[in-house]
């Protein structure tokens, strides 16, 4: 059956549905030897090429094993960046993932430079887009160490609301952890992946974060004996646990 052709090349793990169409609209895909527009549908039996290059997408012979997606989960490490490149020639989340025959790594979300912790790569783009999307409220949880101690109402604000400027948000839920001193940590939760959403939320109560972890995305977890820089693939059973939304 025919699919949309951004569809199906991001399902091949090509790029985002955006990226894809951004590639179609400067001429780089052809199907058939002829340039693709933005909406064309693709039958299996069609030639693609990106940048001249041959994509393929033919359906697996009679018999072959089938194989899904591919996810990586990485431990991010503080200063890294969540970009392909660099100009400043800083180390990306990239640089250390292993390479794919066909595709590329597409990242699930980001965490700034200064956060450490769980950080999900897949070559499916669809199954990105499904994790990201805030409709599906995919939860991502934070261990956030916060210089002072919050006040009731603080906190109450930051579970039911307040004013950033991009919009409303708050975060889920609010767990107090260990701390003494001026530093105390808190465990939370949250339903969207805003820019600095984490910090912004507390420095609107006044409030720094000094360290922030990221713990847990889905139904994916930060194991305890893994270690800044190091990544593992999941397995199916983890991989339909993290859908399972």
């Amino acid at each position: 059956m025919a699919d949309r052709i951004q569809k199906v090349l991001a399902a091949a793990g090509l790029g985002s549905r955006r990226h894809i169409e951004s590639l179609i609209k400067a001429g780089r895909v052809r199907v058939n030897d002829q340039v693709a527009q933005p909406g064309d549908k693709l039958n299996p039996q069609d030639r693609v090429s990106i940048d001249r290059r041959r994509v393929q997408l033919r359906p697996a012979p009679k018999g072959a094993r089938q194989t899904g997606p591919k996810v990586l989960a990485y431990y991010k490490p503080q200063g890294e960046i969540c970009t392909a490149a660099d100009p400043q020639g800083r180390r990306t989340v990239f640089a250390g993932l292993p390479k794919l025959k066909q595709g590329r790594w597409l990242s699930v979300g980001r965490l700034d430079l200064n956060t450490s912790g769980l950080l999900l790569f897949t070559n499916d783009g669809a199954l990105a887009n499904r994790l990201m999307h805030p409709r599906h409220q995919v939860e991502r949880e934070y261990a956030v160490r916060v210089l002072g101690q919050p006040a009731a109402a603080q906190l109450r604000a930051l579970t039911d609301g307040v004013p950033l400027e991009d919009g409303v948000a708050c975060f889920k839920s609010i767990s107090p952890g260990a701390g003494q001193g001026r530093n105390r940590w808190y465990q939370v939760t949250l339903t969207e992946g805003r820019n600095r959403e984490v910090r912004r939320l507390w420095e609107s109560q006044g409030l720094q974060v000094n360290r922030l972890i990221r713990i847990r995305y889905g139904a994916c977890k930060l194991p305890r004996n893994k270690r800044p820089g190091q990544y593992w693939e999941l397995s199916q059973q983890e991989i339909d646990a993290l859908l399972a939304v």
